[in-house]
């Protein structure tokens, strides 16, 4: 085996109950150590440090204030943007440059404490935390949203992805009752995945037919959506077979990035072309497994990224996985079980799928998500050394529908939600429409239009338009 080889040698995951919890700090130091030792890896030997982006505090200096509690000096340190995809964009580079002779060892860690956070604020009290930035960053977009959909009110997650999932029900023929109830059996047995797994947020199993809250974004219940209230950190190290030889690494120990693959959908919703699926996935998932040298069915394991369910839907119709595969769609829980700790969730599914195929030994595949369905990473991971790296230029970056941001006279709705409040009441719809010249954002204000888009298949529609230049306003 060459020398450089990459292999993940160190994993750990923590998730902190008791409220309020420790600050981000604490945790990335709590995991960093507990892989280092995982690894039989003196901590302070670290030769770099990556972090993933915290929602929870920005703090100065991320890395510096880790090392410094580490006692380590790393040659190499990076703080990642936002997005669920970060933490496989870290690995990936950081396993590139292992194979180079960069590096011989990365620490790779995530830590959220919103949970914490929230506790804090319930009791009115400021969150008693170090090292605060002054002044504070810019939040780590990639992209800000664009200023049409700034406009309209639409840019939370929870409000986008429901728009993709009434589409993509539209055009597979399926009744709002029938989507739902089909989602519900898809995700039933996350929940008794969750309730296996030591380190999941929501330990407890439930039945199709107990899943189905208040609505938050519809058709979208509180239930059904990524937990993000969570106080949890991951952490692996990845070395050089060489390094993982000197330190006495059993070789059952080691898992082996065989392959992994980067593709991007457009960024802005309304410039998708189908709404309803993503060329990107496929393309990422077909590169992945090309470079391992293996396919789905010699998985033995999978953790399909679960923000919501539109995520998982178009990843099965992409790699051709049946929902109710035998092998499970997640080894953890996945994000509205296990929990879904802002940017960090691939951390943990990645460190459980590194215990997993410790344990079993074979494949699997772990596939992130980031921004609005628009990153998409997928990973193959083996106890068994081969295939070929890969890197993070994209397989695949999707064309755009012209955005037109002042639409007025006639449209069509393409798809749509409506956002609910904390108490369960319909707030606003959002739409995106097709008009003359490509595609726009709108929004429904009146309570009777809310209530019937609810009620009845809105994908189709076709709706009034009149604008003030910036803002949309559909009626029918």
């Amino acid at each position: 085996m060459n020398p450089r080889t990459p292999c993940l040698i160190g994993i750990a995951q923590r998730t902190i109950r008791e409220q309020p919890g420790p600050e981000p700090l604490d945790l990335w130091e709590s995991v960093a150590r507990e892989a280092a030792a995982d690894a039989r890896l003196p901590v302070e030997r670290l030769d770099s440090i990556q972090l993933v982006w915290t929602d929870s505090w920005q703090y100065d200096e991320p890395v510096g204030r880790l090392a410094e509690r580490l006692g380590a000096t790393p040659r190499h340190r990076v703080y990642s943007k936002v997005g669920g995809t970060a933490p496989h964009l870290l690995i990936g580079a950081a396993a590139a440059s292992i194979a180079a002779g960069e590096l011989d060892c990365a620490l790779i860690a995530g830590a959220e404490a919103l949970a914490t956070r929230r506790a804090y604020r319930k009791a009115g009290e400021h969150v008693p935390w170090s090292h605060a930035a002054d002044p504070k960053p810019p939040y780590g977009w990639e992209r800000p949203p664009h200023p049409s959909a700034l406009a309209h009110g639409l840019f939370l997650p929870v409000h986008t992805y429901p728009i993709m999932e009434t589409a993509r029900r539209a055009a597979a023929g399926l009744t709002i009752e029938e989507e739902m109830r089909e989602r519900a059996r898809i995700m039933a047995p996350m929940t008794e995945v969750a309730a296996a797994n030591p380190h999941a947020w929501r330990r407890t199993a439930r039945t199709a037919g107990e899943l189905g809250d208040r609505f938050v974004g519809w058709p979208y219940t509180s239930d059904m959506v990524a937990v993000l209230e969570v106080d949890q950190a991951a952490a692996v190290i990845l070395a050089g077979s060489e390094l993982a030889d000197r330190l006495g690494v059993p070789q059952d120990q080691r898992v082996y990035l065989r392959g992994w693959a980067y593709a991007e959908d457009t960024w802005e919703v309304a410039t998708r072309p189908e709404l309803g699926s993503s060329p990107a996935m496929a393309l990422a998932a077909e590169a992945a497994f090309e470079r391992a040298g293996l396919g789905l069915d010699d998985m033995n394991a999978l953790d399909v990224y679960s923000c919501f369910a539109i995520a998982l839907r178009q990843a099965c119709d992409a790699i051709g996985l049946d929902p109710m595969d035998p092998r499970g769609l997640t080894v953890t829980g996945g994000l509205p079980y296990a929990g879904g700790p802002a940017s960090d969730y691939v951390l943990h599914s990645t460190a459980t799928m590194a215990g997993l195929l410790r344990a079993q030994s074979g494949h699997g595949l772990v596939t992130g998500v980031g921004m609005h369905l628009t990153k998409h990473t997928y990973a193959v991971w083996s106890s068994e050394p081969g295939g070929r790296l890969g890197d993070a230029a994209p397989v695949h970056v999707g064309k755009e529908v012209p955005l037109v941001e002042a639409c007025a006279g006639a449209g069509v709705v393409a798809g749509y939600t409506v956002a609910h409040g904390r108490d369960g009441a319909a707030e606003k719809g959002f739409l995106v429409v097709d008009v003359d010249g490509g595609r726009g954002y709108a929004v429904v204000e009146e309570a009777g239009l809310l209530a019937e888009a609810e009620e009845r298949e809105l994908v189709g529609q076709r709706v009034r338009l009149v604008s003030d230049g910036k803002v949309n306003v559909a009626t029918w």
